[in-house]
């Protein structure tokens, strides 16, 4: 079965088509027309959420950008501050609701216009939550009653979506094309499991720690790699992809952590924004705010869009605040090579560690884990993805 795209990654190349197994086919397009990148995006993340379900047994969700996940999570309740901070503490969240909110909660500010995908057929609780977000799509292996004609009609009609075909089987191996050459290799058929925790190289792992090292570990293997991420209670909290290297892989996805974990400041969680300010605004407003690189300008746009505008938060108040992040997992999708890695990690609260090892430097990376209590895994499995 061949099938038509819109275009491929750019307007102006306009033949662009996937091709499927008429008998047992990947994927259905149930509602829009979607494009070379959003099929790219919701094949990596249907993978993603059906693999996250086996390896946690909870209900999975990712926000998916560009070809890698903004967040991913499973279903764990949201406690009072973060239905706060994520907007959703008037809303009934189901829980495949739950995980998308805190897939999407990990980073706002880069699922704008996602596509969202899911492990269980989508109910009505979690379309209402989509109804009200900035997305361009969504893959489900189902959608219960009435879910699919209030989807469809987002976007006035041109929301995608997409129906994943759970007893689907890849084949053993893949091909690619790139610039006339023809790429072959053999599927990554690793699922990511219990077994790739059992080389502890230092400390102890608590059961929170080995379910939020597993979602780590299941998301960088649909990242761009090289990649670093943070996760916590259940959600990536901070992705760092794509870059050439792993510190600066480290440094970004801490950065996305620390906003996460200011978002749940009172200071943040005491903005009340006007009547008729969009969700997406009041998301980077709070952002913007939490950066703190207001200009004057801008500072009195914050304030005529709030009722109540707090303050700038402090040198003082932001590192105190930070200090109290704690019990956070890292994965890593290679080696780490050097112990400055550990130690930028360390400062975001970091206590669990699982990379593969194999660097020249891994005795002076444990080194740096037992110096500073964290954890530490060597999973053997590097899990680059291009």
């Amino acid at each position: 079965m061949r099938v038509a795209l819109r275009y491929g990654c750019n307007p102006h190349q306009r033949e662009a088509a996937f091709e499927t197994s008429d008998s047992e086919p990947a994927v259905r397009v149930r509602a829009g027309a979607p494009s070379l990148i959003n099929m790219l995006d919701a094949l990596n993340a249907w993978q993603l959420v059906s693999e996250l379900k086996d390896a946690a047994g909870l209900a999975a969700a990712a926000s998916f950008k560009h070809t890698s996940p903004a967040g991913a999570a499973v279903a764990v309740p949201l406690p009072a501050d973060l239905r706060r901070a994520f907007d959703v503490d008037e809303q009934e969240l189901s829980p495949l609701a739950t995980a998308y909110a805190r897939a999407r909660g990990a980073d706002p500010k880069s699922s704008f216009g996602d596509f969202a995908a899911f492990s269980d057929p989508v109910d009505a609780a979690t379309a209402d939550y989509l109804r009200g977000v900035v997305s361009d799509g969504v893959i489900a292996p189902g959608f219960l009653a009435g879910t699919l004609d209030v989807l469809a009609a987002k976007k006035r009609g041109t929301f995608l979506v997409l129906e994943a075909n759970p007893d689907y089987a890849p084949p053993l191996v893949e091909r690619r094309e790139v610039f006339g050459v023809t790429l072959t290799q053999a599927r990554n058929s690793h699922r990511i499991g219990a077994a790739d925790l059992a080389d502890l190289a230092c400390g102890a792992l608590t059961d929170n720690a080995r379910r939020d090292l597993l979602l780590g570990l299941v998301t960088l293997k649909y990242t761009q790699s090289n990649s670093v991420g943070y996760v916590l209670d259940g959600q990536m909290i901070g992705v760092g992809a794509g870059q050439q290297s792993r510190v600066d892989c480290t440094k970004l996805a801490g950065a996305k952590a620390a906003v996460w974990h200011f978002r749940r400041h009172p200071n943040v969680l005491g903005i009340r924004f006007r009547s008729g300010v969009r969700r997406q605004e009041r998301v980077n407003w709070r952002i913007r705010h939490i950066e703190g690189d207001l200009t004057a300008a801008e500072r009195r746009a914050f304030e005529n869009a709030t009722e109540t505008a707090p303050p700038p938060l402090t040198a003082e108040e932001r590192a105190a605040w930070l200090g109290k992040l704690d019990g956070v997992s890292l994965v890593s999708d290679g080696f780490i090579p050097f112990r400055d890695n550990v130690d930028h990690a360390a400062k975001h609260g970091v206590r669990f560690i699982a990379q593969p090892g194999g660097s020249a430097r891994d005795a002076e990376v444990r080194d740096a884990c037992r110096e500073h209590g964290i954890a530490m895994v060597r999973t053997r499995v590097r899990l680059f993805h291009h």
